[in-house]
């Protein structure tokens, strides 16, 4: 795997690639990865002919300066798991690389996909998203680019600035990955105790039944027997716990023919912000 530290050498590496016709995928990534990141990195490398991951920790996504703080760094590790699943290049940069003096300011009209859910809990971020995103597609300039659907408003947001720029990138979304109990796997999930961990069980097991009942019960029906089922673990807060339309993330009460569904949740645990999703149909 080679690694590259700023733009310039990167674009060198790339250029000589594309004059070979390479397919290439890019993977952004915030570093301290995880299997559901490798996954990504899998879920690439058929569709590819050279997998770029960028480990970068970009401050103008996050809200709160101690969440920015604490958000774990253990590169040399991450490094030998881009490498167990051949991954080909890695981008490291600085902060300074990434954001110079000078640097242009940065808005995107998102309409209501940055107003609600996420948008709506911390403001700005999809600003912040969107802003390294689209620096990393113009200084990749991929075939595809590869997200995972636990950040499924993220996913969304993505597509519709691709959309929007009339950018010619593929996204990939790859599924969910859990572990045998069904915890959606996140970075995050190393803050928990063990007790927490299990407790946050409940999370999947509220989305579980609202996809097993989705087609037999009506939305506030499917709502309340979710509530429930996390009421029964104290220790959980629920921020946001909704069905929605899936591209628009609009809440809904009732189905249409030919929409597709998301059920969306966000809780707190432990002092630990968890996301978590489930396709519906």
């Amino acid at each position: 795997m080679e690694i590259y530290y700023t733009k310039k050498e990167l674009q060198l590496a790339l250029e000589a690639l594309k004059l070979n016709n390479k397919v290439i995928t890019l993977v952004p990534t915030m570093g301290a990865l995880h299997e559901g990141h490798l996954s990504l990195i899998n879920f690439a490398k058929p569709k590819t002919d050279i997998t770029v991951c960028s480990i970068f920790v970009n401050p103008t996504q996050f809200n709160d300066p101690k969440d920015l703080e604490k958000y774990p760094r253990p590169i040399e590790k991450d490094i030998q798991l881009l490498e167990s699943v051949g991954c080909d290049i890695l981008f490291l940069p600085s902060v300074e690389e990434m954001y110079p003096p000078n640097d242009e300011t940065w808005h995107i009209d998102l309409g209501e996909l940055d107003r609600i859910w996420e948008g709506e809990h911390r403001p700005g971020h999809f600003q912040g998203v969107t802003q390294i995103v689209h620096k990393l597609f113009e200084l990749v300039k991929p075939d595809y680019a590869c997200f995972g659907q636990k950040d499924f408003q993220q996913v969304m947001v993505i597509q519709k600035m691709i959309q929007m720029k009339n950018l010619p990138i593929q996204l990939l979304i790859c599924p969910i990955i859990r572990n045998a109990n069904g915890l959606a796997l996140s970075s995050r999930n190393a803050r928990l105790s063990d007790e927490g961990r299990e407790i946050a069980l409940a999370i999947f097991k509220s989305l579980n039944a609202i996809k097993s009942n989705f087609k037999s019960k009506s939305i506030p029906n499917l709502l309340e027997e979710a509530r429930t089922i996390l009421a029964q673990q104290p220790e959980i807060t629920i921020e946001y716990l909704s069905i929605c339309e899936s591209s628009t993330l609009s809440p809904v009460t009732k189905l249409e023919e030919g929409k597709s569904y998301v059920a969306i949740i966000t809780v707190w645990l432990e002092g630990v912000r968890l996301i978590d999703n489930i396709i519906l149909s």
